[in-house]
């Protein structure tokens, strides 16, 4: 597992979601460039992300509860790192 405090924030991102769902399919993307100079950019190019996860855990779930797994696991980086998080959640064959 990448350090939070030294690795870049999408590759803890991808870290924590592939430890805590075992994705089939994970895209993590950095969008903080888009949003330079808008509410909740700290500076540091690391507060805005988008992911993409397709994982067997969603299976049965509604959409808010698969995103309710995605924010357990990155319930800490919510809190303090990330501003906004865009999430697509799908179960395999969806």
């Amino acid at each position: 597992m990448p350090d939070p405090a030294t690795a870049p924030l999408q590759d803890v991102i991808a870290a924590r979601l592939t430890d805590a769902l075992a994705p089939t399919h994970l895209l993590v993307t950095n969008d903080s460039a888009q949003h330079r100079g808008h509410a909740g950019d700290d500076g540091t190019g690391e507060s805005h992300f988008s992911v993409v996860v397709e994982s067997a855990a969603f299976a049965g779930l509604s959409r808010v509860a698969r995103q309710r797994l995605v924010n357990r696991a990155l319930a800490d980086l919510l809190e303090t790192r990330i501003h906004a998080l865009a999430i697509v959640a799908r179960e395999p064959g969806a």
